[in-house]
């Protein structure tokens, strides 16, 4: 399996308290920072949900 780059594309400023804490789970805090993780089921379905804030790409 490949690794994603995920990026905080839009600020959480207004989300839903639910979504602020899951962006806040894969590791990102400010917008325009980015990480690095395994691309598995746990991680899609984090990104799926809150998908609308960030951008994400195949590394």
């Amino acid at each position: 399996m490949a690794d994603l780059k995920i990026t905080l594309a839009k600020s959480t400023i207004g989300a839903v308290p639910k979504h602020k804490r899951t962006v806040e789970a894969l590791g990102l805090k400010k917008t325009g920072r980015s990480v690095i993780l395994p691309d598995n089921a746990a991680t899609r379905g984090m990104i799926k949900q809150v998908e609308y804030l960030l951008k994400v790409e195949e590394i």
